[in-house]
C-alpha cells in the first residue's frame, strides 16, 4: 500500500517536451521527453515556463467550452522560474525510512547509476518511491536504487539522490496544505448497481427527449457503446425533467423540462442495456444566478456578474445553498434510476490562470482556497449521495493530470481523485495549446496527446491510496477553430482509444456537442 500523502507543489508549469519523429501510430518513448543534454536527468535547466493565461470557453463549438487557446496563452519566451534551484545543499534522504519524494519537475529513472545508462522510466514531482540501496560514483554524485510504479507495473531503477527529499512537506505550497489526502471510505461496488466498463456517448436534453434517442439506442446495439451521459441539469441551468429541487431553489429551471415521465425514459434505456450517467453542470448556472444575483461571481471593475466567452454567468462555488441545490438534483436523478452522477464545471471559471482573482469577487466568506472548496463540495456530495447507491464522477481539464498546481480553477488532481469514484479528464486534443507535450498542434496528434495525458494522469493517481478510476472524455468532433486542425473521423477516434488502452485505461466517453458520433470507430 502506498504511503499516505500527495504531491504538494510550489509552482505551476506546463512542460514543453521535445518529441522527435512522432507519428500518429508510433508509441511515445520516455527517452524523448527530457532533453538529452541534461546531466542531472531532469528538465529544469532547459525547459521554458508555460504560463496558462486564459482558458477560452466557447461552448457553441467545443462543447463544454473547455479549450486551451494558443493565442497569447503561452509565454514560452520567459525562462522557467523556481525550477533551477541548487539542491546540493539539501539534507540527504533518509533511506532508513525507505521512502523519498521526487523534487524535480520530472526525473529520469535509469537502468544503472550513471547518466549514460538507459532510461527506463520517468517520475513526476512529489512521487514517493522506495529506496533499496545507494551508490556514490566517481564524480561524487549519489544515486539511489529505487522501486517505483510506472503506471503499469513495479520496476526498479536508479535516480540522482539530490533531486529527492525525505519529507513531502518540503514540496508544500500553502494552498494545498489543508487538502484531504487521507484514504477515503469508498464502496467497491453496490450489489444493486454493478459497475460497468463504460464506453459512453454524451446526450443533450434535446437528444434524450427527441426522436434522435431511438437512433442512438440502435447505434449502441451496433457498436461497443453501453453508456449514455445525459444532461439532467445543463449548461444553461435547465432540467431534463421537472425536479423538486428546481421548484424550491430556481423554478425557472423547470420551465423547459421536456420529460414529464422520467421513469418511462429510464425504463426504455435499461430495457436496451444502457448504463446511465446524469451530467449535472455544477457552478456555471445562469438561471440560479438570475434567481439569486447576490450569489453570482462579480467583476469588481464593472459591478456586474462575471462571464467567460460564452456569456454565461457563474455562481460562487463557496455558496452552500448551491451545493444543496446541485446535490438535491443529483438525488432526484438517482431516485429516477441513473446509475451514476457526473459533476461537470465543478471548478471556478477561467481567470487567466488566476490573474483575474484580484478583480473577481468569489464571495469567499469562509477563507477556503479554491482547491479546498472544490474538494469539500465533492466530499459533501459523496456523503449525501452514498445512501442512493450511485457512483460519483467529476469532470476535470485534461491538462490537470500534467500540471503541478490547480490551474487557477481549483482542480488539483490528487484532491479530486481522492474523493470521487471516477475522475474524468477532458482529453480532447483540440483543447491543448500548441507545443504542449512538444506537439506543434496537439489536435493533429490524437494518439500522442492522449498517450502523454493518460500516462501523466496514471502517475498522479499513484500518489494517493484511494484514487478514483480514470475515465477520460475524448474527442469525436472536428475543431475547425484550431489553426492546423485535422478532420476527426474513424482513424482519429481509434488513435485516442489505442493510446488509452496501451496505458491500461479501458473506459472512455465520447464528446460531440451535436451528438453525432463516428460509428465505425466504435465496433
Amino acid at each position: 500500500m502506498k504511503k499516505r500523502g500527495v504531491i504538494l507543489f510550489t509552482v505551476f508549469f506546463i512542460l514543453i517536451f521535445i518529441i522527435q519523429g512522432c507519428t500518429t501510430n508510433v508509441p511515445v518513448n520516455s527517452d524523448d521527453i527530457v532533453s538529452e543534454n541534461e546531466d542531472i536527468d531532469e528538465n529544469q535547466d532547459t525547459a521554458k515556463e508555460e504560463d496558462i493565461e486564459d482558458i477560452s470557453e466557447d461552448s457553441s463549438e467545443s462543447g463544454k467550452g473547455e479549450s486551451l487557446t494558443d493565442e497569447g496563452s503561452i509565454d514560452s519566451d520567459e525562462e522557467q522560474k523556481g525550477q533551477g534551484e541548487n539542491n546540493s545543499d539539501k539534507e540527504a534522504p533518509d533511506i532508513e525510512n525507505n521512502i523519498v519524494y521526487i523534487s524535480a519537475s520530472r526525473l529520469n529513472v535509469r537502468q544503472e547509476p550513471s547518466g549514460n545508462a538507459s532510461k527506463i522510466g520517468q517520475l513526476m514531482k512529489g512521487s514517493g518511491v522506495t529506496v533499496l540501496e545507494t551508490s556514490v560514483q566517481q564524480n561524487e554524485k549519489e544515486w539511489l536504487k529505487i522501486s517505483f510504479d510506472n503506471g503499469k507495473e513495479k520496476m526498479t531503477g536508479w535516480i540522482v539522490a539530490e533531486y529527492t527529499v525525505k519529507d513531502r512537506a518540503e514540496l508544500l505550497d500553502e494552498k494545498y496544505r489543508n487538502l484531504d489526502y487521507s484514504p477515503q471510505n469508498k464502496i467497491d461496488e453496490y450489489p444493486d448497481n454493478p459497475r460497468v466498463k463504460v464506453r459512453g456517448i454524451y446526450l443533450t436534453i434535446h437528444s434524450a427527449s427527441g426522436s434522435r434517442l431511438d437512433y442512438l439506442i440502435e447505434m449502441a446495439k451496433r457498436t461497443s457503446i453501453n453508456t449514455f451521459v445525459i444532461d439532467v441539469k445543463d449548461d444553461n441551468g435547465y432540467m431534463l425533467f421537472p425536479t423538486k429541487a428546481a421548484e424550491k431553489f430556481a423554478p425557472k429551471a423547470n420551465e423547459k423540462a421536456p420529460i414529464n415521465d422520467i421513469s418511462a425514459l429510464m425504463k426504455k434505456l435499461k430495457d436496451n442495456g444502457i448504463y446511465t450517467i446524469a451530467r449535472i453542470v455544477t457552478f456555471k448556472d445562469p438561471i440560479y444566478t438570475e434567481t439569486y444575483p447576490d450569489k453570482a461571481i462579480i467583476d469588481k471593475r464593472t459591478g456586474k456578474p462575471h462571464t467567460n466567452n460564452d456569456g454565461l454567468r457563474w455562481a460562487s462555488p463557496y455558496d452552500r445553498q448551491l451545493w444543496e441545490y446541485d446535490v438535491a438534483v443529483a438525488k432526484e436523478a438517482a431516485e429516477a434510476g441513473f446509475n451514476e452522477i457526473q459533476f461537470d464545471y465543478v471548478r471556478f471559471p477561467a481567470s487567466n490562470g488566476g490573474k483575474l482573482d484580484s478583480v473577481l469577487d468569489y464571495r469567499n466568506t469562509g477563507n477556503e482556497t479554491k482547491p479546498q472548496v472544490i474538494q469539500n463540495f465533492l466530499k459533501y456530495a459523496y456523503k449525501e449521495l452514498s445512501p442512493y447507491h450511485v457512483y460519483i464522477g467529476a469532470d476535470v481539464y485534461g491538462l490537470v493530470g500534467s500540471t503541478i498546481d490547480d490551474m487557477g480553477i481549483g482542480q488539483y488532481w490528487e484532491a479530486i481523485s481522492n474523493v470521487v469514484d471516477y475522475i474524468c479528464p477532458m482529453m480532447y486534443p483540440s483543447h491543448y495549446a500548441n507545443q504542449t507535450y512538444g506537439l506543434p498542434v496537439p489536435d493533429a496528434y490524437p494518439y500522442e496527446t492522449l498517450y502523454h495525458s493518460t500516462r501523466d494522469s496514471i502517475l498522479r493517481n499513484n500518489n494517493i491510496e484511494t484514487p478514483a478510476i480514470i475515465r477520460p472524455w475524448i474527442q469525436d468532433f472536428t475543431a475547425t477553430w484550431v489553426k492546423g486542425h485535422i478532420k476527426y473521423g474513424e482513424a482519429e477516434v481509434r488513435a485516442q482509444i489505442k493510446a488509452m488502452e496501451e496505458n491500461g485505461i479501458d473506459e472512455f466517453m465520447l464528446w460531440n456537442p451535436n451528438n453525432r458520433y463516428t460509428e465505425e470507430a466504435l465496433k
